[in-house]
């Protein structure tokens, strides 16, 4: 379905004003709001730690690249300078 700028305007506000008198009638009770911020902040919390471990296993992994490299030239220089 392929809606032009006015109808796609009015559906919008349509949204909008359907949003808002529903979260005016419904207000969220402080334990609900802290609650709701809590799970935010975990969220938030996990994705950070998400990000530092992707980080850390691609930094692993360069080293452990880097560590063979320097053992197969080892390994060369010491089979054919001998």
């Amino acid at each position: 379905m392929i809606l032009d700028d006015q109808t796609r305007s009015e559906l919008v506000q349509l949204v909008k004003s359907a949003v808002s008198e529903a979260v005016e009638a419904h207000p969220l009770s402080p334990d609900e709001v802290h609650w709701v911020r809590m799970a935010i902040q975990a969220e938030a919390e996990r994705a950070e730690l998400r990000k530092a471990i992707i980080h850390k296993s691609l930094a692993g992994l360069v080293w452990v690249c880097i560590v063979a490299a320097g053992g197969w030239f080892a390994d060369f220089f010491m089979s054919h300078w001998k």
